[in-house]
C-alpha cells in the first residue's frame, strides 16, 4: 500500500470513529488528512503542518487515492432502496421463476431485489438470468451470500459455486457487475456474527480484488445492532459501503413484536457511522427461527419508521401474494406510495 493510501485509510477510519472532533482537508491528489482542531487565543489553530505535508505529497509521485469519492459513487444506488430479499418463487424444477419474481416486484413497487445464493446449486446461474431481465424493468439487484456460520457443517448447503472463498466471490460479483450494471451491491448475511473470520485484513484484501475490477460495486453486509459498536466502526467503517441492519428491538430485549425502537436504533447507528454512510433497514416479514413470526401491522409500522430514519427499507423475505397476502399488500401499499414521490408518512399517519 502506498504512503498516500495509508494516510487516506487511517484518516477515514478515525473520521468514522470520531467525526465530531476531526475535520479534513484534501490535497490535489485526493488524499484526506485528519486534523485535530484546537482553539488558540480565541481562534482555531491553522493546520500548517498538515497543509505542508499535503503539498509535499502533491509534488511527489504517489498514485492518486480518493476513497471518499469512490465510496460515494458506490453508495449512490443504495440510497432509497425499496427491496425484498430472498425467497424467490421457484418452478417445479427448483429453478428461480424469473418471470413471476419480476412480475411481483413490479406489482409491489420495489426498485431493488436482494438475490440470496444459497437455496439451490443453480442460484448463481439464475442470478445471471435475472439480471438482464430485471434491468429491463428498472430494478436494481444485490447479490447476497452466506457466511461460514450458515454453511456446512452447521447447515447442509454452501453458497455455490465458490463456497467459502469470499475473495473469489468478490471478484466474480465485480466481473458480473461490469457486464450487468444493475448489479449494484453485494452482501454477506450475518457478517457481524463471523468477525473472527472476516478480519479487517481479510475484508481489505477481499474488497481490493473487487474494486480493481469495478470500483463502483458496493459491499453492504448484514450487521446486527449489538455488534455495531465504536470498535466495529473504527475497524470496518472505512472498508464497507453501508450497513444492512436487521431490526430486532435488541437495545431493549430481542423481539419481533415491538417496532417502536426502529427510529431510535437506526439513529444510534447513524450517529456512530457518520454522514454519507447508508443504513438500510431490514425488516422481518417472515418468521425468525428463535423470535417467531411477525404480523402485518408490525411490518407496516416498522416500514413507516424505517422510511423516516433509514436510507432504505428491505423486507426479509419476499412475500408470496397468496400465502402471505396481508403482508404482501402492506409492502405494495407503502412501496408504491414511496415510489410515487409522495411525502414521507409521519408518526401521525401510523
Amino acid at each position: 500500500m502506498t504512503t498516500a493510501a495509508m494516510i487516506s485509510k487511517s484518516g477515514l477510519s478515525q473520521f468514522c470513529a470520531n467525526r465530531d472532533i476531526l475535520s479534513f482537508i484534501s490535497d490535489p491528489i485526493g488524499v484526506y488528512f485528519p486534523i485535530r482542531m484546537r482553539k488558540t487565543m480565541g481562534s482555531r489553530q491553522k493546520p500548517a503542518a498538515a497543509i505542508a505535508l499535503s503539498l509535499i505529497l502533491s509534488a511527489s509521485a504517489f498514485p492518486a487515492a480518493a476513497p471518499a469519492t469512490e465510496r460515494q459513487e458506490r453508495a449512490q444506488p443504495v440510497y432509497e432502496t425499496r427491496a425484498t430479499y430472498c425467497s424467490a418463487p421457484r418452478t417445479p424444477s427448483g429453478r428461480v421463476d424469473v418471470d413471476r419474481l419480476l412480475s411481483e416486484l413490479v406489482d409491489v413497487g420495489a426498485n431493488t431485489y436482494s438475490f440470496c445464493i444459497h437455496a439451490a446449486p443453480t442460484d448463481w446461474d439464475d442470478l445471471k438470468l435475472l439480471l438482464p431481465r430485471a434491468r429491463e424493468k428498472g430494478i436494481r439487484v444485490w447479490a447476497s451470500i452466506v457466511p461460514p456460520s450458515e454453511s456446512p457443517p452447521r447447515l447442509k448447503a454452501y453458497a455455490e459455486p465458490f463456497r467459502l472463498d469470499y475473495e473469489r466471490w468478490a471478484i466474480e460479483f465485480a466481473k458480473l457487475s461490469v457486464q450487468e450494471t444493475n448489479l449494484v451491491a453485494w452482501s454477506i448475511d450475518d457478517f457481524t456474527h463471523n468477525l473472527k473470520f472476516y478480519t479487517p485484513d481479510y475484508v481489505t484484501k477481499m474488497l481490493e480484488g473487487s474494486h480493481r475490477i469495478n470500483p463502483r460495486l458496493a459491499f453492504v453486509p448484514c450487521c446486527y445492532y449489538p455488534t455495531i459498536t465504536e470498535r466495529f466502526v473504527t475497524n470496518y467503517c472505512s472498508l464497507i459501503d453501508g450497513i444492512l441492519f436487521p431490526y430486532r428491538h435488541e437495545s431493549a430485549g430481542s423481539n419481533l413484536k415491538d417496532p417502536s425502537l426502529v427510529e431510535t436504533e437506526v439513529n444510534r447507528i447513524k450517529q456512530l457511522v457518520g454522514p454519507g454512510f447508508p443504513v438500510i433497514l431490514d425488516i422481518y416479514a417472515s418468521a425468525h427461527s428463535r423470535l417467531g413470526a411477525t404480523t402485518a401491522d408490525y411490518v407496516e409500522q416498522a416500514m413507516i419508521a424505517g422510511k423516516q430514519a433509514a436510507d432504505g427499507v428491505m423486507l426479509y423475505r419476499h412475500q408470496d401474494p397468496v400465502k402471505d397476502r396481508e403482508k404482501y399488500l402492506v409492502v405494495k401499499k407503502l412501496f408504491r406510495q414511496w415510489g410515487s414521490g409522495r411525502a414521507k408518512p409521519t408518526k401521525k399517519d401510523r
